[in-house]
């Protein structure tokens, strides 16, 4: 299979946390290094990058610190902590990569673009909060914090109850022209959480809002917006898989959108987990012809890439 050129790569929670060390800025560096070599190897296979990553455990982290700090100093606004999280989240990134790039004998520069994405301050997702965000509780756990903090919290595809926010459709990269002109010479980091979410206000200026957009919706914005040959969402399983832990599952190669679409009206998919990764592999596939949608696990990212693997959507 002839190599594509350009790839937006969309990374999982797994490219950043591991969950069986603490949550700390120290073990996240870690699971970067880890991560980064991956993303080397891809870059070194003669692809052109351009990354996402979440941040719906980092912001909840942010947020929880500056809402129990309250009686100490002014908490911060949901959209400056999602700007706060791409930055220490870029950070890291754009430095380990650099370094294993440099084990490689590449010079690619690599750079972190903080990003706004507008979206539509009348999306019915401001009405139904859906994305989960921080640390996981149990039950018990969470009907507390509903009743003392007001959050909106539900049970998160077995793993245990999570808060969620909004989590509206990305409309438009308002950086989109900047990361363009890097791409040719640079490896960005973008729309990192999915955006900064901003609403355009009647005079034509930017305004956070409290939101998170999910960053495979917002990945799949900047492949189009770039013209990108590839999606690549990189999560913890190797394929998307039907009937996925029961006796009966089974993983998923070669797909087409349509197919995608009819296994997603099924309920095959979890919301807020599985289900916005097929949504974005639908929506870029169907974007134009010959463009490819891969969902696969950040160990097997240059196997996939190369068709040896993963769910193949075109």
């Amino acid at each position: 299979m002839k190599p594509c050129t350009k790839a937006v790569v969309a990374l999982g929670g797994n490219a950043l946390e591991d969950k069986s060390l603490p949550p700390t800025a120290q073990s996240q560096l870690k699971v970067t290094e880890r991560t980064a070599k991956y993303l080397a190897a891809l870059s070194q296979a003669g692809y052109e990058l351009a990354l996402v990553h979440g941040n719906g455990p980092q912001v909840g982290r942010i947020l929880l610190a500056s809402e129990t700090a309250a009686d100490v100093t002014p908490p911060m606004p949901f959209d400056v902590c999602s700007a706060m999280s791409q930055g220490y989240i870029g950070y890291q990134l754009q430095q380990q990569l650099r370094k294993a790039l440099e084990e490689r004998g590449s010079r690619i520069p690599v750079v972190t673009v903080l990003t706004q994405v507008e979206v539509d301050g009348e999306d019915p997702a401001f009405r139904r909060p859906t994305k989960p965000i921080g640390a996981f509780y149990t039950e018990a756990q969470a009907r507390e914090l509903e009743r003392t903090r007001g959050w909106t919290m539900r049970e998160d595809a077995g793993r245990g109850w999570r808060r969620v926010v909004a989590s509206p459709q990305p409309q438009r990269i308002v950086e989109l022209d900047t990361i363009r002109r890097l791409w040719d010479s640079t490896i960005t980091v973008a729309c990192g959480g999915g955006g900064i979410p901003v609403l355009r206000t009647a005079d034509g200026e930017l305004e956070g809002v409290s939101a998170v957009i999910d960053k495979d919706l917002s990945a799949e914005c900047l492949a189009e917006g770039t013209d990108a040959d590839v999606l690549l969402i990189l999560t913890e399983v190797e394929n998307v898989c039907l009937n996925y832990g029961k006796p009966t599952q089974k993983a998923l190669r070669e797909v087409t959108p349509e197919e995608m679409e009819r296994y997603a009206a099924d309920g095959e998919f979890a919301e807020g987990s599985m289900l916005p990764k097929v949504q974005a592999a639908v929506r870029f596939a169907k974007s134009r012809p010959g463009r490819r949608a891969i969902i696969t696990s950040l160990d097997r990212a240059v196997e996939a890439m190369a068709g040896k693997t993963g769910t193949v959507v075109q």
